[in-house]
């Protein structure tokens, strides 16, 4: 079927800050890289099920330059190359400037583009029901109509925002008659009981010149920022990017224009936006627990459970049990979207927690940090295949490697050497090395770094 859009283009949406399902999320390692759900992270369910109504290879993922390398090698895992498809911003600036820095990259190649825009950290459980969801809402943006899909609600969410339709237009869709913010309980039941009212799921389709020109009509000076911005080449400005208008694509283009339709939606859709609702989107146990992990759970009910450690439970009610290697997250189920609290006071306080994991990824593998301890640190070390990594010279310590897994290739000074599983080598003080996989399996180290002034980086 994909055939059958060529002029269509999927703009995955793949920013944010990553506070919402700490501690498993961090700033540096973002749900949309998380897999939270099988095998896939959420990145690559979002690209899997855009087939076959969209071509993967008319994918663009917009992004932060840290997430970059990241997302490419989750796009390549699941056989879609990442190569011209990821658009980098130099900081985030929300939803409206992020869509028209895809606009502007795609009218390059195609001016009669249609454009369908998805966060990357969604999920839906009807893929059948939503690509005819999607096939309709093309057709709509190919009329001129820029497409908002609502989602149908089944019960009264405080959470979301919503949508108000109106008048009937085509393919199921309705006239917006206005955007609501987040209501309180009462009015959420009154807009379900009305049955025109909808969440407003972030995911839209239009076409890129209708789109473009309620730009230059709603917000000039976003268009003409950005049209400079763009004009003065690469790599984008990060100081005139972050001088652009921090403004959501509702604000800027939605509640203003006159061509906004709603196309309602019933698809089993969730925006994962708190631990509680990845309980809800999830199976449940005949204890309505969701465990994932080695967890012993008794007398234990209506309880989302994740870990990597054993954990056991007993005599527990409607709570969450997140454990992650450095931090463990435990609230009642209904309060745990407060968890962004703790991850202010932990980016107040200093503390590391907030932004990255002890498994840090870089594009040439990881660091997972095993040991730090005043005096020493202990690492482990992957090295993706055809790829390689630069140990910068320490003036103060003694660093030593040992190959667990893999063949690694040692390049110091004029010295090549081929080390195998069981072998080791010291850096000695003030030296660099690289060390270079020219294998098709991964290197696997472990990094032991001695410092005789008592402190390690």
């Amino acid at each position: 079927m994909a055939e059958n859009n060529l002029n269509a283009y999927a703009v995955l949406l793949a920013g944010g800050s990553g506070t919402r399902l700490w501690p498993v999320s961090r700033e540096l390692y973002p749900k949309q890289l998380v897999n939270f759900i099988g095998d896939d992270s959420l990145v690559q369910r979002t690209i899997k099920r855009l087939s076959p109504i969209l071509d993967p290879d008319r994918i663009r993922v917009v992004c932060g330059k840290e997430h970059h390398h990241e997302i490419g090698r989750h796009m390549a895992e699941i056989g879609v190359p990442a190569d011209g498809k990821i658009i980098c911003e130099p900081s985030g600036r929300n939803t409206a400037p992020a869509i028209l820095l895809a606009l502007f990259d795609i009218m390059k190649s195609r001016e009669d583009a249609v454009l369908c825009i998805f966060p990357a950290d969604h999920v839906i459980r009807d893929i059948k029901m939503f690509h005819t969801k999607l096939t309709a809402a093309l057709q709509l943006a190919a009329q001129g109509h820029i497409v908002t899909f609502g989602i149908t609600p089944d019960y009264p969410e405080t959470g979301y925002g919503y949508i108000e339709g109106d008048k009937k237009v085509a393919q199921g869709a309705l006239s917006i008659k206005r955007f609501v913010e987040k209501p309180d309980l009462p009015t959420a039941r009154q807009y379900l009981e009305a049955g025109n009212y909808f969440w407003n799921s972030g995911m839209f389709a239009f076409s890129a010149s209708v789109m473009r020109e309620e730009f230059a009509r709603l917000q000039p000076g976003l268009l003409a920022d950005m049209t400079q911005l763009i004009e003065a080449g690469e790599p984008l400005s990060a100081e005139a990017y972050q001088r652009l208008e921090d403004i959501s694509i509702d604000y800027a283009i939605m509640e203003k224009t006159d061509k906004g339709v709603v196309l309602p939606s019933d698809f089993g859709w969730s925006d994962i936006g708190s631990w509680k609702s990845l309980y809800d989107f999830l199976p449940k146990d005949q204890a309505a627990n969701v465990i994932d992990g080695d967890v012993i759970a008794e007398d234990t009910h209506h309880c989302f459970i994740m870990g990597r450690r054993l954990i056991a439970t007993n005599h527990l009610r409607n709570l969450v049990i997140v454990e992650t290697p450095d931090s463990v997250f435990v609230s009642d189920m209904d309060n745990s979207r407060d968890v962004k609290a703790i991850v202010r006071k932990l980016k107040e306080k200093g503390r590391l927690e907030y932004h990255e994991h002890k498994t840090v990824y870089h594009p040439w593998g990881s660091v997972t940090e095993l040991e730090h301890k005043d005096g020493y640190r202990v690492d482990r070390l992957t090295v993706y295949p055809r790829a390689q990594f630069e140990l910068p010279a320490k003036k103060t310590s003694l660093t030593q490697h040992l190959v667990l897994a893999g063949v690694a290739t040692l390049l110091q000074g004029d010295e090549k050497r081929f080390l195998y599983k069981g072998d080791a080598f010291a850096l000695k003080t003030e030296a660099s090395a690289t060390i270079a996989n020219d294998g098709q399996n991964k290197i696997v180290l472990i990094r032991s770094q001695i410092d005789s002034n008592g402190h390690t980086e």
